[in-house]
This record gives C-alpha cells, sequence and structure tokens, in this order.
C-alpha cells in the first residue's frame, strides 16, 4: 500500500536580537514595547519575521533592528546566537526564531518604528531578574544573549572596546563588573589581566586619579584571545555572600 503524499508543515521563521550595550557603568539590553498582538503593550526583543523568502537572515537581522529602534547595521556586529522552536512559544503558529547578538559601545537612544510604540535600553539585571516580564520566550534568549556576553568577557579582549583609547586596570575591572554582575577583587584581577600575555600594554604615560597616586595607563593588545582566559568567580552558594578573591 502506498503511503500517502508527505507536505512539509507550516513554519514561520524570525530574528530576534539581543543588543547589549554599557550605559552608567551598568549592562543594558534593548527592548520595544510590543504595538500589536499578540503580547500589545508588553516589552520585547526587537526583531520580526522575513520579509519574504529570497531574505537572507542576517539582513533581516539588520533590517529590523533599524526599523524597530532606528539603530544602523554599521554600529553593531551581529553574530547568530541561536535558534529557539519550541512548538508552543508562539501564539501565531509554529514559527523559529533565530536569535542574534550583539555587544558594543556608546550606542545611542534607540527610536522606535514601524510596530514597536516604545524602544529603551534596559538594565541587564531586571530582565533576568523578572523584575521586567517579557513577551513569548524573549526573557529565555535575553538570558541566553547575556551569558554569552559575559563568556566573550572571559576568552576574548571585548571589554577593552568599552574603554577609552588609553585607561586604567581600574577602569577595565569597572567593564567586568558591570557585565558580569558582580565585584571583583583588585588584587587578584590585575594578577590575571597581566597574566593574559597582549591583551593589554603600557600606554607609556600616567595619569593622576583623584587624590592618590599616578595611575599607570593601558591600551588594547594585538591579542583578541586571552590565553589564560579571565574567569568568572564562581557565584556564592545560596545564602552566602561573595566576599574577598575572585578565584
Amino acid at each position: 500500500m502506498q503511503d500517502d503524499a508527505w507536505s512539509p508543515p507550516s513554519v514561520l521563521l524570525t530574528v530576534d536580537l539581543v543588543i547589549l550595550t554599557l550605559r552608567q557603568g551598568d549592562l543594558h539590553i534593548l527592548l520595544v514595547e510590543r504595538g500589536e498582538d499578540p503580547f500589545r503593550g508588553m516589552l520585547a526583543l526587537p526583531g520580526g519575521f522575513l520579509n519574504h523568502d529570497g531574505e537572507e537572515i542576517l539582513d533581516a537581522a539588520h533590517r529590523e533592528l533599524n526599523e524597530e529602534t532606528a539603530l544602523a547595521s554599521s554600529w553593531v556586529h551581529l553574530e547568530q546566537l541561536a535558534v529557539y522552536g519550541d512548538s508552543g512559544r508562539d501564539p501565531r503558529g509554529r514559527v523559529v526564531s533565530v536569535a542574534h547578538l550583539a555587544i558594543a559601545p556608546g550606542l545611542p537612544d534607540p527610536v522606535a518604528g514601524t510596530d514597536a510604540t516604545d524602544a529603551a535600553w534596559v538594565p541587564a539585571e531586571a530582565v533576568l531578574s523578572g523584575e521586567r516580564e517579557l513577551a513569548f520566550d524573549h526573557r529565555r534568549i535575553a538570558t541566553d544573549g547575556i551569558e554569552h556576553a559575559r563568556t566573550k568577557l572571559e576568552y576574548s579582549s571585548l571589554a577593552t572596546a568599552f574603554c577609552g583609547e588609553q585607561f586604567t586596570i581600574a577602569e577595565l575591572q569597572q567593564v567586568y563588573e558591570a557585565v558580569w554582575g558582580t565585584a571583583l577583587d583588585t588584587r587578584n584581577f590585575y594578577r590575571k589581566v597581566q597574566a593574559a600575555k597582549g591583551f593589554i600594554i603600557p600606554a607609556g604615560t600616567d595619569r593622576r586619579t583623584t587624590g592618590g597616586r599616578p595611575a599607570r595607563l593601558y591600551k588594547a593588545g594585538p591579542k583578541t584571545v586571552l590565553v589564560p582566559p579571565l574567569t568568572r568567580p564562581a557565584p556564592p552558594a545560596k545564602g552566602q555572600t561573595m566576599t574577598g578573591g575572585d578565584e
């Protein structure tokens, strides 16, 4: 007996964007307020459907970023984060999302457009803690994106992009603390930074800190991959608080 002819299931494809930056010394994530159903009025990651079956996925991601927030593609480098395709993630049907991530310094205030009624930078911790509720499964996607960004700081020189052309190790430490969301022991951090050969190099000049000794200035070194990596401190056990070192 011949089997019935198979037909492919109806599946829609979207892109969702996790865009991160530092503002006022804290890690922020770009969110929009949805202007359409489903989840009208709720916060969500920027994103949307492909325009047509000939549109490349990365092109769609840059287009949605520009349409919903007015951020130009030249300001961020988008990398594919993960694919999310749980069957119940979208009430409109079977919708698979290709999520993209960007973490960049100095990003401007966004301007809402198309089906977003507002766009704003929101502290990442407010999303991680659940203080800000997100539509769809966007909290999961945002959490994955933030974790990936934190890992990138362990193994790459990305943190130097958030400092000036010349910076102190204390200023570099502030970047790590903001992205990782935890305080670091200064002596351990200094030792680990110095052990990562080619990560930073002396700038040749000193800058005096307020009321203290001159602070040595550094600039980004030639290495983009950190060896050894700057591993994050282990989170404190439940009921305990972080103290001292960051081993």
